[in-house]
């Protein structure tokens, strides 16, 4: 990155194109960049950096990021060509990675090509250690995704102030299915460039157009959050810091991708075991697709009540760590379980939230009631979505129904 003068930054141009940056005369307005599905993603730190991903129809020859404030001289970064293939289709993907932001401050950045430019967008700055985020439950949708949509833009209309937000995984219904992935991407395309986003891989992100299971590779491509580190197990998992907490995203799957990444549990363990070890912050909160309870289910009576093998799996690492709030998905059901640790009810232990569904996928009538539910969504199943409030010292969990009724509300204190 290098700050440069307006006449500095004209004159590196490829083409010398005029009047690209901000306050030039009308006449010099520059020509449309035709972008498309415009994203930033959350980065390790997103205080100080951005992560900013977007397609189009054609190559471009030398794209970059322009990012400007008031009374400073324009900074440029360079985009990387992510370009991939997949479900038969070239997908002309590039990003570009925004460094060495200071707190507290409101950028606005466009897309340059050329002559062309894309319109001006916002980077939200970040208020400090308190911040609101939006949680929003599986979207996958069994025929187009406009419930998704509806969902998206009510928690968004409501909360102009939340600076980033989730998805728990089952972004969609066929992870090999491009059609769903545009329509995915089209109907929260107004709000994903100016909020950052925190995908969690789902295990229908892992289904090919044939119902077998491949490697995602959609979602690895479309989404590239920050750097685990681990050899061969990029962008499956991963964390970052936000305000007064520290977040870790797992992946469940380890069934369904055995054969592609063998290992997932184990490596997963030893990496969660030192980011936390390494983190300072107040707060720590997981989110991972599947669930950690098994429920009995309508009309199999041989299904029990008890922990899934992800509880199993994790409900101990995350007592011994130290784990704030657990939110899960992959149930399409709200239920609130209250503070679990030593698999029992226990005020000292992580607070499991089931966040729900967020598509138009049902699973109406299915689940039995469990021990642990505290708070459950009503039927037959609606779509919901949730907030989530840190600061230093308190924590709130709110669920709304897709009317903007609340639902339940939870609230956490340190000491």
């Amino acid at each position: 990155m290098k700050n440069l003068t307006r006449r500095e930054f004209v004159k590196i141009s490829a083409v010398g194109f005029a009047g690209l940056l901000s306050g030039c005369r009308p006449e010099e307005i520059p020509p449309k960049l035709p972008i498309k599905f415009l994203r930033q993603i959350v980065t390790k730190d997103i205080s100080t950096s951005r992560l900013v991903m977007w397609q189009v129809d054609e190559p471009l020859t030398n794209p970059f990021v322009e990012i400007h404030s008031a009374n400073e001289a324009a900074k440029i970064f360079p985009a990387r060509d992510t370009s991939f293939r997949y479900d038969g289709k070239e997908i002309f993907q590039y990003t570009a990675q925004i460094e060495n932001l200071p707190p507290n401050k409101i950028y606005d950045y466009r897309i340059i090509d050329g002559d062309a430019a894309s319109d001006w967008h916002t980077l939200k700055k970040v208020s400090g250690d308190k911040f609101k985020a939006l949680i929003f439950p599986d979207s996958q949708c069994g025929n187009g995704y406009e419930t998704w949509g509806d969902v998206a833009r009510l928690a968004f209309e409501k909360n102009l102030d939340a600076e980033f937000f989730v998805n728990v995984g089952d972004l969609v219904d066929n992870g090999e299915d491009s059609s769903q992935w545009e329509d995915w991407l089209s109907q929260v395309e107004k709000f994903l460039p100016s909020t950052p986003f925190a995908p969690v891989p789902g295990n229908h992100e892992t289904y090919s157009r044939q119902w077998t299971v491949i490697e995602p590779q959609a979602y690895l491509n479309y989404f590239e959050p920050p750097d685990n580190h681990v050899e061969n197990f990029s962008r499956r998992f991963y964390s970052f810091d936000y305000g007064a907490a520290h977040f870790a995203i797992l992946d469940s799957q380890w069934d369904e991708l055995d054969a592609f990444t063998p290992n997932l549990v184990d490596v997963q363990k030893s990496w969660l075991r030192e980011d936390f070890s390494s983190t300072s912050k107040p707060w720590k909160i997981v989110f991972v697709h599947k669930d950690v309870l098994q429920y009995r289910i309508n009309g199999r009576p041989e299904r029990r009540e008890g922990f899934s093998d992800v509880g199993e799996i994790f409900m101990p690492e995350f007592d011994s760590l130290g784990v704030d709030v657990v939110f899960t998905g992959h149930l399409h059901t709200y239920r609130n379980r209250g503070r679990l640790k030593n698999f029992l009810p226990d005020e000292t232990g992580a607070l499991y939230i089931l966040t729900g569904l967020s598509g138009n996928v049902r699973y109406d009538g299915l689940w039995i009631d469990h021990a642990f539910d505290k708070v459950k969504a009503p039927q037959p199943e609606i779509d919901n979505f949730l907030t989530l409030e840190v600061d230093e010292k308190n924590l709130s969990v709110k669920c709304f129904l897709n009317n903007g009724e609340l639902l339940d509300e939870v609230t956490l204190q340190k000491a």
